[in-house]
C-alpha cells in the first residue's frame, strides 16, 4: 500500500527553510527576534510529524508516505522519499532534539545568535532527510551535508582545541563515507542504471561483490555510530562542541550510521551480513565492555557520556546482526531511547558547565544541596542511562540481551556484564558530583534550575518515562518493517547458476 502526501517533503524543508530566514534577518543587535523565528521554526517542524504519527500504519508492508519525482533525469536520480516502521520514530525525535536545542541556547549563545540556531535549524531538516531518502544517491547527499553545519557548530562555538575537533570529525566521517560513494555507484551499474533503494535489495549479487560492498558500507556507518575502533573522533568533539551541538550528535547524528546499516548493509548484502556477523557481534561487545571500562576511568564529565554513547550504540549495533526479531527491534528502541537520554545527560553537564564553566569532575561535590531541582533530575537520567527498569534506557537495552541469547547464550552473558558497568559509571559520576558536602565555594554560589532549563529538562524526563512505561507505542511501529527486514537477509542474494 502507497500514500502520497507531501508530509516528509514538509517535515524536510520546513527547518531548512526556517534556517535560511534566520540567516538572512537574524541581526546580533536584535537576538530576541531571532530566537523567537528560531523556536517558531522548531516548533512548526515538529508539529508537521505528528499527522506522520497519528497515520502512520503499523500493518502495511512496505513504504509510507511515499513521494517520487524525478530529480537529475540523465542519470535516473529521483527525488524518491519513504518511511516504514524503522525510520518513523527517527523524525519526530529529530525536530524534538532540535526544539529543545533552541530552549537551551535561549540565554546561552550570545554572539552569531542567527548563525547558531540557523545552523541547527538546517541540520534538522538534513537529518531527517536522510530518514527519508530511498534513492541512493539523494541519501548520500543528505548524509554528506549533515556534516557542514556540525562542524561549522563545533568549529564556531566550541572550546579551546574546537579547530582541531572539527577537523577530526569532518575527516574520520568524510574518508568513511567516500567509500561508501564508490559502493553506490557499483550498485548503480549492477541494477541496470538505478538509484532505487527497493531495486538494489532485489538485485543480484556474487558474495565477493557483497563482501566487498559490506566493507564499503561498514567504513562509512562504523565511523558515524561510532564503532571501535574509529570511534576517537567522538570524544573530541563531544568535549568541544557546544551544549546544543553535543545533545544533536549524542541524539541524533549517531543514530545515522546506525540506521545506515538497516537499509543499505542488511537487506542489500544478506550473505555478506551472515558471514561478517561474529565480526560484528564482537565490535560490538568490545563496544560495549571495553568502552564501558574506559567510561570509568574519567575525569571530565563530558568524556564520561561521551564515552557511554558509544557503548549504548554498542548494543543497537548487537541487536541487528544477531538477526532475530526481539533483537532487532531492540537495536532500533534502543536508538531512539538512546536519543532522549544522552541529550538530557549532556544538557544536564551544559547547565552546570553554564555555572561554573567546569566539566571536571572533581571540581563538583554537594550540588544536591544547592540545586535540588538539577540534582533529582540528574540522578533520574544517570539512572535511565544505566537502563533502570520503567525507563527508556531498560528497554532497549533488556530486548537486546534477549535477542542475544535467542542467539548464543554467551553472547547474551557477555552483553549484560555491561549493565554492570553502565551501572558503575552513571553512579560513580552522581556519587563524585550531586552527594556529600559542598566541595567548595563555587559550588557553595550555585542556583538552582530556572523555567527554561527546567522546562527542557522536564520534557526529556517525560519522553524516558513515556517509552518506558509504555514502549510498545514505539515496539508496535517497528514489528512488521522488521520482521520484512530479518525475511529479505535471510534470502540469498548469489547468483543461481
Amino acid at each position: 500500500m502507497m500514500q502520497f502526501s507531501h508530509l516528509l517533503s514538509f517535515a524536510i524543508w520546513l527547518p531548512i527553510l526556517f534556517g535560511l530566514l534566520v540567516l538572512a534577518i537574524g541581526r546580533d543587535d536584535n537576538p530576541g527576534l531571532t530566537r523567537a523565528i528560531s523556536l517558531i521554526g522548531a516548533l512548526f517542524s515538529l508539529l508537521v510529524t505528528f499527522p506522520l504519527m497519528k497515520q502512520f500504519n503499523s500493518f502495511v508492508h512496505g513504504l509510507q508516505f511515499v513521494e517520487k519525482s524525478s530529480w537529475i533525469e540523465r542519470f535516473n536520480i529521483n527525488y524518491f522519499l519513504g518511511i516504514d516502521g524503522l525510520s518513523l520514530w527517527f523524525i519526530p525525535l529529530t525536530a524534538f532534539i532540535t526544539v529543545i536545542v533552541v530552549i537551551a541556547g535561549w540565554e546561552v549563545i550570545e554572539k552569531r545568535v542567527a548563525q547558531y540556531m540557523g545552523a541547527f535549524l538546517i541540520l534538522s531538516g538534513l537529518m531527517i532527510g536522510v530518514f527519508c531518502a530511498q534513492d541512493g544517491m539523494l541519501f548520500y547527499v543528505f548524509f554528506e551535508a549533515t556534516l557542514i553545519p556540525m562542524y561549522i557548530i563545533i568549529g564556531v562555538w566550541g572550546g579551546p582545541n574546537r579547530v582541531y575537533a572539527s577537523f577530526k570529525f569532518f575527516l574520520y566521517t568524510l574518508a568513511g563515507s567516500l567509500l561508501m560513494l564508490v559502493a553506490i555507484l557499483y550498485l548503480y551499474r549492477q541494477s541496470g542504471g538505478s538509484f532505487d533503494l527497493v531495486i538494489w535489495q532485489r538485485t543480484v549479487l556474487s558474495l565477493d561483490a557483497q563482501k566487498l560492498l559490506f566493507l564499503a558500507f561498514l567504513a562509512a556507518f562504523a565511523v558515524k555510530v561510532p564503532m571501535w575502533p574509529v570511534h576517537t573522533w567522538l570524544p573530541d568533539a563531544h568535549v568541544e562542541a557546544p551544549t546544543g551541538g553535543s545533545v544533536v550528535l549524542a541524539a541524533i547524528m549517531l543514530k545515522l550510521g546506525g540506521y545506515g546499516f538497516l537499509r543499505f548493509s542488511l537487506p542489500i548484502t544478506p550473505d555478506a551480513s551472515h558471514l561478517f556477523s561474529g565480526f560484528m557481534v564482537l565490535l560490538s561487545l568490545i563496544a560495549v565492555i571495553y568502552i564501558g571500562l574506559v567510561a570509568l576511568v574519567q575525569t571530565d564529565m563530558k568524556k564520561l557520556v561521551a564515552y557511554s554513547s558509544i557503548a549504548h550504540m554498542g548494543f543497537a549495533t548487537l541487536g541487528f546482526f544477531v538477526f532475530n526479531e526481539i533483537g532487532l527491534q531492540g537495536g532500533v528502541v534502543q536508538m531512539i531511547s538512546h536519543g532522549f537520554v544522552s541529550g538530557a545527560m549532556f544538557l544536564c553537564i551544559g547547565v552546570l558547565y553554564d555555572r561554573m564553566h567546569s566539566r571536571q569532575i572533581a571540581d563538583y561535590g554537594g550540588v544536591v544541596n544547592r540545586m535540588p531541582k538539577f540534582a533529582a533530575l540528574f540522578v533520574f537520567f544517570s539512572l535511565a542511562n544505566c537502563g533502570l527498569p520503567a525507563t527508556s534506557g531498560f528497554v532497549g537495552e533488556f530486548m537486546v540481551i534477549l535477542g542475544a541469547v535467542e542467539s548464543n547464550f554467551w553472547i547474551g552473558l557477555l552483553a549484560a556484564t555491561a549493565l554492570i558497568l553502565g551501572a558503575a559509571y552513571s553512579l560513580w559520576l552522581v556519587k563524585r558530583t550531586m552527594f556529600g558536602a559542598v566541595a567548595n565555594k563555587h559550588v557553595a554560589e550555585l542556583l538552582d534550575l530556572n523555567k527554561r532549563e527546567f522546562l527542557m529538562l522536564g520534557m526529556l524526563a517525560i519522553a524516558v518515562l513515556v517509552m518506558g512505561l509504555y514502549p510498545a507505542v514505539f515496539t508496535d511501529a517497528i514489528q512488521v518493517s522488521a520482521q520484512d527486514l530479518l525475511h529479505q537477509v535471510s534470502q540469498s542474494k548469489l547468483p543461481t547458476h
